[in-house]
């Protein structure tokens, strides 16, 4: 496994997510431990979930009430900083626009790690590779490299006086197995990553055994990390500097 640099009170992250909750199934355990040690980490969310939710809610309601879970669930570990992007639920694909307004918020925050999707199919798990995560991913890593670091791409974002920024890491969740190259210990702080879950009710209410669900899979992950008898989050981390 990678060894990625010390966290530290000097270090800023972002997380750059699809849909409300995606962050907290996929890292938030990782996002509480960053904090812990004096990260200072934001949310980017491209929608506001619109698509989302398993009864008869009002459609209308919807992007508000998941907004509101997602700040719920980032106050949960620590994080009081959330952006929302805007876009449709379900429609998202990774043009130039997302690209811009991606690199407009790395831009902005001059984040040192990025944690995003995997741009790949993984066929072993295929819900993770929902299309939005996919292009959410791969419109990402397209802004951090090339377009964060480049003061010609959208230049537009010069007028607004926002200088080029090298992000150094891109942490990507759900990648195929034989991507992983780090996993993150995360039992010190799984209840915090349940209760920033527990936050996405209209996502996770009906869901029987939460806490079970949520441990069985970490436990596994950190058994196949070498962790035997801890939690786990596990990632594809990527050298970007």
């Amino acid at each position: 496994m990678t060894t990625p640099p010390e966290t530290s009170s000097t270090l800023r992250a972002l997380v750059v997510t699809a849909h409300p909750d995606d962050v907290d199934f996929g890292s938030a355990g990782t996002v509480a431990s960053w904090v812990a040690d004096g990260v200072q980490v934001a949310y980017c969310v491209c929608t506001s979930g619109d698509a989302g939710g398993f009864d008869d809610t009002p459609r209308e309601d919807m992007p508000r009430i998941r907004q509101d879970e997602q700040r719920a669930a980032a106050a949960a570990v620590g994080v009081s900083d959330v952006r929302f992007l805007g876009y449709q639920d379900g429609r998202v694909v990774a043009d130039l626009q997302l690209r811009r307004d991606i690199t407009k918020v790395i831009r902005e925050l001059r984040p040192h790690r990025v944690i995003s999707h995997s741009p790949e199919i993984n066929w072993a798990h295929l819900p993770t590779s929902h299309p939005d995560h996919r292009a959410v991913g791969e419109a990402t890593l397209a802004a951090i490299y090339p377009d964060a670091r480049n003061g010609f791409a959208h230049p537009e974002l010069l007028r607004e006086g926002l200088e080029p920024w090298t992000v150094r890491e891109l942490w990507m969740s759900e990648s195929p197995e034989e991507r992983i190259n780090h996993a993150v210990d995360i039992t010190d702080h799984f209840d915090a990553k349940l209760a920033a879950l527990a936050a996405h009710r209209s996502q996770t209410a009906h869901l029987d055994d939460l806490q079970g669900m949520i441990r069985r899979h970490l436990a596994r992950t950190a058994e196949r990390h070498g962790m035997t008898g801890r939690l786990a989050e596990a990632f594809h981390v990527v050298d970007t500097s």
